[in-house]
């Protein structure tokens, strides 16, 4: 079974993210986190992919040099490690644009394929820190429908050398990202439906959602990806307050809104510990609330912490 199979479950699932750790530091950190969420059965893990940062350095001679730096370890990697030790669990990968030509893309699916490894999250990625847009890579892909198609061709035993004889078909599922309140890119809400539509009509099985503290914008999201035809499995991402500075970070960061209600509450703490309560008591109400909707899954992003998820967790699973 796949993760695609157990969302046509009754019930819904749990699932979260991670971050991996940076480099330097081993499996230990990242095992603590998964067992201190296992007692609530989740479904799936998805392991976050960051390519590799780009510096200039300056040289003797005036000239500079282009350096790749790369901070954590590889998300294959860090996939496989999960897999064995959590057999039980799905392990969902995110596979990006950003930094892969389509031969390495190529390459990290056989890998993954070869591992055992089926289920994908196919993302487009972010740019680079020192880029305002998103510059592929030479033979890159532009955006996360044209990497959906990658995919979905290996499934066809269609592979970039177009021969499809003796290639064996790779049985990934494909999840994408969608935005409640539409991608910080994105002209407006309605083009942004559109490009989501875009790679579900290339093969893109279920859709993850990029956080967001108010339920009404995802219900609003729900209906109108029904509205155009996006019909597959939509998941709810969620990432509770974890400190007083999320405040200001969060809408910057991920260009989301903050309901008047919750910012009340949390302009009243007075402490990290204030706000991280406040942040457990939202996502109760949160989670509740879109479980009686009927999601199929609760998908949590960690970002390195995992105390507030447990205590969301304990109270709805």
């Amino acid at each position: 079974m796949n993760v695609i199979d157990h969302f046509k479950d009754p019930k819904t699932h749990f699932s979260f993210e991670l971050l991996p750790p940076l480099k330097g530091h081993n499996l230990e950190n990242i095992y603590k986190t998964i067992d201190n969420l296992m007692e609530f059965d989740p479904l799936n893990i998805n392991i976050t992919y960051h390519q590799e940062e780009i510096i200039f350095k300056k040289l003797e001679s005036g000239l500079h040099e282009r350096k790749s730096i790369r901070k954590r370890p590889g998300t294959v990697a860090i996939s496989a490690a999960i897999k064995y030790h959590y057999p039980d669990v799905h392990v969902v990968p995110h596979i990006i644009c950003g930094g892969f030509s389509k031969d390495a893309t190529e390459y990290a699916l056989i890998d993954l394929h070869f591992l055992g490894i089926e289920d994908l999250l196919v993302l487009r990625g972010d740019p680079l820190k020192n880029q305002r847009n998103f510059i592929p890579e030479t033979d890159g892909h532009a955006n996360a429908s044209e990497l959906v198609k990658q995919v979905k061709n290996m499934n066809n035993g269609i592979y970039l050398d177009k021969k499809t004889e003796n290639n064996a078909k790779t049985n990934f599922t494909i999840g994408v990202a969608g935005y409640p309140e539409k991608h910080m890119e994105a002209p407006n809400m309605e083009t942004d439906l559109q490009y989501l539509k875009a790679k579900v009509d290339a093969g893109a099985e279920y859709i993850v959602t990029q956080m967001f503290f108010d339920n009404q914008n995802f219900f609003n999201f729900v209906d109108k990806c029904r509205k155009i035809g996006i019909n597959v499995p939509i998941i709810p991402g969620l990432k509770p307050i974890t400190t007083l500075k999320d405040l200001a970070l969060l809408p910057k960061v991920f260009s989301i809104d903050i309901p008047d209600e919750l910012v009340k509450k949390l302009e009243a703490c007075k402490t990290n510990q204030d706000a991280f309560n406040a942040g457990v008591e939202w996502g109760i109400s949160q989670s509740q609330e879109l479980i009686e909707y009927g999601v199929p899954a609760l998908h949590f992003f960690t970002i390195g912490i995992s105390d507030n998820i447990k205590a969301i967790a304990k109270e709805i699973f």
